[in-house]
């Protein structure tokens, strides 16, 4: 099983994502501070690794800037925080997603799981394969395999879990998703979110597409129904 480093100087959040994890089958590594974590990811790499952000001697946005110079293992962020120039900051510098804190220990180990499928297969996909995945929908173009999206030949950078929303929405333009299939698309084991939840996502990527195109109105919403992508 692959092997996930968490790095957290909450002791107690440590312990219980480690109990998690472990239960599932991965090993774990863990560190208290950004500093001890630099040293011991290149020491021994891991699959995947779970960052806070704020932490001391080294915050999580400086060790993943430090990390990008010479890896790119997959990484999601834990935060408290709930604002988009952060997220938006961190997914430029090259993390693959964010759950805020207080978080469920399951939803967790679904984004784990999400996030290794996606690097598992942008690395064992044969480069020959690729154009025939490629999701064209007008404007939007989608790479499942490099999880890359651009709208109108400009990047928009989304998490896993919206990526694979707006991948439901742009496979059948002008069918109407309900938030339950959104939530089946984006989590494969039927993982329990809330309309809420499912609202939030929608509302990042419109704001999202709306940095590159104002005028970017290709989701629609059914009020009492769900939501599709508008056909060209």
């Amino acid at each position: 099983m692959p092997t996930i480093a968490l790095v957290d100087d909450d002791r107690n959040i440590l312990a219980s994502v480690t109990i998690a994890l472990e239960s599932e089958g991965y090993r774990i590594q863990t560190y208290t501070d950004g500093a001890s974590a630099l040293d011991g990811l290149k020491q021994n790499p891991p699959d995947l690794a779970i960052f806070d952000i704020k932490m001391p001697r080294m915050d999580g946005m400086e060790l993943l800037r430090r990390l990008r110079q010479k890896s790119d293992m997959p990484v999601i962020f834990l935060t408290s925080k709930d604002e988009e120039i952060d997220e938006l900051f961190g997914l430029k510098m090259g993390a693959d997603d964010f759950i805020h804190k207080p978080f469920s220990q399951r939803l967790l180990v679904e984004r784990v799981k999400a996030v290794l499928r996606r690097s598992g297969a942008r690395d064992l996909a044969p480069a020959k394969d690729t154009d025939a995945k490629i999701l064209e929908r007008g404007m939007l173009k989608m790479d499942p395999e490099r999880h890359t999206c651009t709208w109108k030949g400009q990047d928009v950078t989304l998490t896993v879990t919206e990526f694979l929303i707006l991948q439901a929405l742009a496979q059948r333009p002008g069918v109407v998703k309900t938030r339950d299939s959104l939530m089946d698309a984006a989590y494969d084991d039927q993982v329990y979110v809330d309309d809420r939840t499912i609202d939030s996502h929608i509302k990042r990527l419109r704001k999202k597409f709306k940095v590159t195109d104002d005028d970017f109105e290709m989701i629609e919403t059914l009020y009492g129904v769900g939501y599709r992508f508008k056909e060209a």
